[in-house]
């Protein structure tokens, strides 16, 4: 338990703030499309980012300056893509109703949350490496920091997603869809603006 509760305060500290994939999330709880899937990607692929900087891959990506920028420039233009579609979005009547609207393909979620999810180098950075290099140095206990912090993120996502599916009852008039795919653009805008600029 020594290991495995600074593993899991640590990941809660890390994933709450609100960013692209979380606001992914809330939008397809909103839209009660396909949230067991997308809690299941995003706890699924965090537990795997977190099991590979806790193996030791973490030192390996630091030493991979390139593979960062990489992953950052297809993160700037996948994010401005769908900040771009949710600015659309928010113009129009079809995508307004909690109960449908428009409606994404399982296809399309499974690539959008991975995009949000693998384009991001904060993600690495997080995940990767700062869980990854803090976790190690648990040694032996290690695997039970790494736990800790993979509980922390389904516990997350599982409440974001079904949370916001049992709220969208009260969120059913036009402008909240309105204002939300406007707030979710913000979002993605500011991340693509952050992640263009940041000095890894």
């Amino acid at each position: 338990m020594l290991s495995f509760i600074p593993g899991f305060l640590l990941g809660l500290s890390l994933i709450v703030a609100i960013g692209a994939q979380n606001a992914f999330v809330i939008r397809q709880g909103l839209t009660k499309q396909h949230v067991f899937l997308v809690v299941a990607i995003c706890a699924i692929a965090d537990a795997a980012l977190i099991a590979v900087g806790i193996a030791g891959l973490g030192a390996v990506l630091l030493s991979l300056p390139w593979l960062l920028e990489i992953i950052r420039w297809f993160g700037v233009a996948y994010l401005g893509w769908f900040g771009v579609r949710s600015v659309m979005s928010a113009f129009k009547n079809e995508s307004m109703d909690a109960s449908g609207g428009q409606s994404l393909s399982r296809g399309k979620v499974v690539a959008a949350v991975l995009g949000f999810t693998l384009l991001n180098p904060h993600v690495y950075l997080d995940t990767v490496i700062l869980v990854g290099s803090v976790g190690n140095q648990f040694g032996d206990d290690r695997w039970f920091f790494g736990a800790g912090a993979m509980l922390a993120s389904l516990i997350w996502f599982t409440s974001l997603g079904f949370g916001a599916r049992a709220a969208s009852g009260l969120m059913s008039k036009p402008v909240f869809w309105r204002v939300l795919d406007s707030v979710i653009a913000l979002v993605m805008f500011s991340i693509a603006g952050m992640l263009a600029f940041y000095k890894f």
